[in-house]
């Protein structure tokens, strides 16, 4: 395996890692801005009221990218499979 072609393995990897973490750490930071805010204005400063929330908005995000988030995995690893001949040289 040269180095360019573990450099750009790496790469790609870490490219696919942010285009699925993105959607449910932005709901998580959305949910969390939100809660935050009714929290703020009702002066209740209760930490579990922004624990469960956001828990539940993230899993649920989840469960609704699962398929296209499962795509880009396999994509990528159908891929890396496919160059392990070279890999291998």
């Amino acid at each position: 395996m040269t180095p360019e072609l573990a450099v750009d393995l790496l790469k790609q990897l870490v490219e696919r890692i942010f285009i699925v973490a993105s959607p449910l750490l932005l709901t998580a930071m959305i949910t969390g801005l939100i809660v935050s805010l009714i929290q703020t204005i009702t002066s209740l400063q209760e930490q579990t009221l922004s624990f469960v929330p956001k828990a539940l908005t993230v899993l649920g995000v989840l469960l609704m990218i699962l398929p296209w988030a499962l795509q880009i995995v396999m994509d990528y690893t159908t891929g890396v499979i496919g160059l392990m001949g070279r890999i291998n040289r």
